[in-house]
């Protein structure tokens, strides 16, 4: 079985390349290790920019069905102390310069704008080899295999399609985030629902913070963040959900009951999500016949960005292959430089936004940020 272009990696960027290549009548085929697309959850709110996000969704042809799924003043922030003083209040302006949307109901817009079959679900890859002239062969979990001539890694963080350009491997920050989640907030837990609000909440000390997002539907979707080693997180059993966040939350004793609320009234288990990071500018020489997009290229701390980045990334790909079909290297080539020069950028703005969250500065450099006050260093 040959594929002309297969993507590995049904995230928001796979999925974005996979659409803006439809729209240019370019057909491909995207491989996902999940069974199916409601078999895990998809996160919680992203903030799309206009300069990337946006336009990648607009080369989709995907602006009006982006603009239905807008949770409309969840762009309002807070910043609290850790004893539930306000420090700093700006509410939802309704703009469009980064509205929120849910993750999920994003990647759905997506998969309902391809063709039927263009994702195959529970497909995961075990390996990928190179046949020469540009063609790689994909072997899955369940023994079949695939050749392609042109493969994109869309495949996140320990991308399996990464190791055939580079030796680069993620290297843990030090910091951890720990997800939990509350429901029926305003009825059930209206105290810790007044403290986050409209939007985003955002309490934050040097090294650890508590930060809250209000989704639709009554829910508060928290990320409490520790700078610990990985053997801190290592000697805390989370299968054991109680106990987990009973551990977590005497990290934060003294703060404020709403606060550490979001901790220990949590309602599903909690998860500790580490953060890793790829080297700075990470770049590689151009392979034939396939490259990467997303975190599988630039993985970098959390900073509003990554979801945004990855979706740019596969429309601009998308767009290079649609202008070059007869020179598919030439097509890479464009990509990868403009990728590179892109990237780069952001990963010192990463670095810099989690040092103004959990840094020697928290919470005042943040608020700095918020109030546009210009960074030194960097």
């Amino acid at each position: 079985m040959t594929a002309p272009i297969t993507i590995v990696g049904a995230g928001l960027g796979g999925l974005t390349l996979a659409r803006v290549l439809h729209v240019h009548g370019i057909s491909a085929t995207v491989y996902e290790s999940d069974p199916s697309p409601e078999s895990r959850t998809q996160g919680g709110q992203l903030d799309i920019h206009e300069d990337d996000g946006q336009r990648a969704l607009a080369d989709a042809g995907l602006t009006d069905a982006f603009h239905a799924i807008i949770h409309e003043g969840a762009d309002a922030a807070r910043v609290l102390d850790e004893h539930g003083a306000l420090l700093l209040d700006i509410p939802g302006d309704d703009s469009m310069a980064r509205p929120e949307v849910l993750r999920g109901d994003l990647r759905r817009i997506l998969l309902d704008s391809l063709p039927e079959g263009t994702v195959q679900w529970g497909r995961k890859v075990s390996g990928v080899r190179p046949l020469g002239d540009g063609r790689h062969e994909l072997a899955f979990s369940d023994g079949s295999t695939v050749t392609t001539g042109l493969l994109v890694g869309a495949d996140g963080a320990w991308s399996k399609v990464r190791p055939l350009l580079s030796d680069a491997v993620p290297a843990y920050v030090g910091t951890t985030f720990v997800e939990t989640y509350l429901y029926d907030v305003d009825n059930r837990h209206p105290a810790t629902a007044a403290a986050v609000d409209k939007g985003a909440m955002y309490a934050l000390t040097p090294g650890k913070g508590i930060v809250a997002h209000r989704e639709a539907g009554g829910i508060l979707h928290t990320y409490v963040e520790l700078n610990r080693p990985a053997e801190w997180f290592d000697a805390i059993d989370f299968t054991d959900g109680a106990a987990a966040s009973a551990r977590i939350a005497a990290e934060f004793d003294g703060w404020a009951p709403e606060l550490t609320a979001l901790i220990t009234d949590g309602e599903t288990a909690p998860v500790a999500r580490r953060l890793h990071t790829l080297p700075d500018g990470h770049r590689w020489n151009r392979v034939p016949g396939v490259t990467l997009i997303g975190d599988a290229a630039h993985l970098m701390p959390p900073s509003g960005d990554g979801a945004n980045l990855a979706m740019f990334d596969g429309a601009e790909l998308g767009k290079a292959v649609a202008a070059r079909p007869d020179d598919i290297e030439a097509a890479l080539t464009a990509y990868e430089e403009a990728m590179f020069a892109r990237g780069k950028a952001f990963y010192a703005d990463a670095h810099e936004i989690l040092d103004l969250c959990l840094g020697d500065r928290a919470p005042f450099g943040f608020i700095d940020f918020f109030n546009g006050v210009p960074q030194g260093g960097s």
